[in-house]
């Protein structure tokens, strides 16, 4: 336990480190998080060995109490945690080094800063015992990746996309949310340990058919699919599911360093690991939708990356479909095969994009020396690298091929498992359930296409910007040491020895088998046999078919004006409806409030301070003329007399004699005239 959580705090440690040191020690500050992150790595390597397969660790303190309800704050060390653990931090060191090379010194105290900040969060939310610790994690990374994807804020695209990711997964924090609350509120617990393991209250109410405990009068089964719904928001949002992905192809503005980490696996595993967190609360209904979800997903994520030419964002929407695989597993029942895909993907999506960072970062050298209006992320500006780039071109080639899942690499292993259990799933079915393997098995066939068109444009043919300067010598190589040495590590990991002795039996896998220890199984029907050859032998035709389109210079079956190529450039039109529809409605009506408030509302307050000014100063001229002016006519009325009474007393007897005389002669007068 001591291990696993110095293996956590430690990137912690160095974020605060980094924060600390002087603005001009970039190059310290990159080399203090590698070396936290080395550490990690050691230690990830020891609990690991301790705990995988043996017994679970779990250790909690009291945190606070809600009425009579405690909350605790702890660590829970299982199967699926140290491998998470484990698979974070090895990642992690490769980009980490990789990074000393690809950011300059001046911004890189920032940068590792908010790296080993991401880093810690992660690595936290997969450790932690507790729905509300793993909600505070879980935001703790949405906020992480935020920094980063913004990370050179003053690209107004970055600072976009920040925006663009931040409010989307708020959408599934809300969800996530709700189902803490639903699931505390029916058990009064935040305990993974009581809601989900072995003998947890959650899997009790799945043995009954998924109906959870409800107040009289209310359907038991609401509850359980609300939760279902936010969890089901949470995941699509973290892993750019349906419809809340389009987040992802535009987080591409951050460095492809901090791309590689939150495709392989930190941000976009979160999501897959929430499932496998909380996996026996679902029902049958509600797997067929994750499965239904998550293969619609990796179909349509596929048919976009056919048409795309930023580098980045062929490799971003790839993510996208790769884990429409591992959602669409968890949906068909092939819980260990989700997970053996979600390690093996990590290690070769890292390195495929580890490439596309050297790629991109010669190419924006070409463009910065000799001033060229190019983007330096488009594939049509490139290719003829693998004589430039030998290096880089056979570990973007080991990639390319675990992608598609050409056999012995560690895709073929995982992704085959998947393919073998979703037609499993599907055969005593209906022929609707029977769409979704065939359709994931299509999918596979667009993915070695598009694979293959990435690969043909960048390594083959000619280099294109050759065509704009023909008679400069272009300097192009791998790059340092920091480069190649975390692409050799990546292609190494990519391939099966890592994960089997044997390159065709996934069964054999050591991760399959700890996940999945009861349900080893021997291969007893066809679909072992039949599916991964009928799979490789349609990879095979389908990367001949763009060897013919790119380098034989073929047509498509597809002319650019055909409808199928404009729905897939444009992203099947999903962002432009949301910008269109939602984004704009919402603006609108955002607008159209400001001018309620500003023309009616304002308006009326402004009318009603005019009247109120009005009467004030009515009020004001009364007071001052007429009450003032009364009672100051009053006053003077009375000094005038007082003044006047005031003139007969002036000490002298004369005056008192003549007043005395006046006074009798009046009533004299008075006295006549009555």
């Amino acid at each position: 336990m001591n291990f696993a959580l110095a293996a956590v705090l430690l990137p912690l440690v160095a974020a605060f480190i980094n924060r600390l040191l002087p603005a001009k020690s970039g190059k310290v500050s990159g080399w203090i998080s590698v070396l936290a992150i080395v550490a990690a790595v050691s230690l990830s390597i020891v609990v690991f060995s301790r705990v995988w397969n043996f017994k679970q660790l779990h250790q909690q303190y009291l945190w606070f109490t809600i009425g009579q309800t405690p909350v605790y704050v702890g660590m829970l060390l299982n199967n699926l945690s140290v491998f998470m653990l484990l698979l974070v931090t090895v990642i992690a060191l490769p980009v980490h080094i990789y990074s000393t090379a690809y950011i300059k010194a001046a911004e890189q105290k920032r940068y590792f800063t908010y790296l080993s900040l991401f880093c810690f969060s992660m690595l936290a939310l997969v450790v932690v015992d507790s729905v509300i610790m793993l909600y505070a994690f879980w935001e703790l990374v949405g906020f992480s990746s935020y920094l980063l994807i913004g990370f050179w804020f003053t690209k107004d695209n970055a600072v976009q996309a920040n925006k663009k990711a931040f409010i989307i997964n708020r959408i599934g924090d809300i969800g996530l949310l709700s189902a803490i609350i639903i699931l505390f509120t029916q058990y009064h617990t935040f305990d993974l340990i009581q809601l989900f393991g072995e003998h947890g209250l959650v899997i009790k109410s799945a043995i009954q058919n998924g109906l959870w405990t409800a107040p009289a009068g209310e359907l038991p089964a609401v509850w359980q699919y609300v939760a279902f719904i936010g969890i089901l928001l949470a995941v699509a949002a973290k892993s750019a599911q349906f419809p809340l992905h389009t987040w992802l192809p535009d987080a591409m503005e951050g460095p492809t360093s901090v791309s590689a980490l939150i495709h392989a696996a930190t941000m976009v595993a979160a999501g897959v690991f929430l499932l496998g967190r909380v996996y026996p609360m679902f029902n049958n209904t509600e797997l067929d939708i994750l499965a239904i979800v998550g293969c619609f997903t990796a179909f349509m994520a596929a048919t976009i990356a056919l048409t795309q030419n930023d580098l980045k964002r062929i490799l971003a929407y790839s993510t996208i479909s790769q884990l429409g695989y591992m959602i669409m597993a968890m949906g068909v029942g092939a819980y260990a095969s989700s997970l053996f895909h979600l390690a093996t993907h990590a290690f070769f999506k890292c390195l495929l994009f580890l490439c596309a960072g050297v790629i991109i970062h010669e190419v924006q050298h070409i463009k910065d020396e000799h001033a060229l209006d190019i983007d330096p992320q488009n594939i049509l500006y490139m290719g003829g690298l693998r004589k430039k780039m030998p290096v880089t071109f056979i570990a973007t080639l080991v990639g390319c091929l675990a992608l598609v899942g050409i056999p012995l690499t560690s895709g073929y292993l995982s992704k085959d498992g998947i393919l073998i259990q979703a037609f499993e799933w599907a055969e005593n079915r209906s022929l609707a359930y029977k769409i979704i393997p065939i359709t994931i098995l299509l999918t596979s066939g667009i993915t070695a296409f598009y694979v293959a068109r990435l690969m043909f444009k960048v390594f083959f043919g000619e280099f294109k910007i050759k065509e704009i300067l023909p008679n400069v010598h272009l300097h192009i190589s791998d790059g340092s040491w920091n480069f190649k040495a975390p692409l050799i590590l990546l292609s190494l990991c990519s391939l099966f020895p890592l994960f089997s002795l044997n390159p065709f039996l996934y069964e054999h896998a050591w991760l399959f088998e700890g996940f999945s220890p009861s349900q080893h199984m021997a291969r007893q029907n066809n679909y072992h046999t039949i599916i991964p050859i009928g799979v490789n032998l349609l990879c095979v035709f389908v990367m001949y078919w763009a060897y013919a389109v790119y380098i034989q210079q073929r047509k498509l079956v597809f002319g650019q004006k055909n409808f199928f190529f404009k729905l897939s450039y444009n992203q099947w039109y999903i962002d432009a409806f949301y910008r269109n529809v939602i984004v704009n409605t919402v603006l609108g009506f955002g607008r159209s409030l400001f001018m309620l408030d500003r023309k009616v509302i304002d308006g009326f307050i402004n009318l009603l301070q005019r009247i109120t000014a009005a009467l004030s100063s009515l009020s004001a001229w009364t007071d001052r003329y007429l009450v003032d002016g009364f009672l100051h006519s009053v006053a003077l009325l009375v000094k005038g007399v007082g003044s006047f009474f005031r003139s007969f007393q002036g000490g002298k007897v004369q005056y008192y004699l003549f007043s005395m005389l006046a006074i009798i002669l009046a009533v004299f007068i008075f006295k006549l005239l009555i």
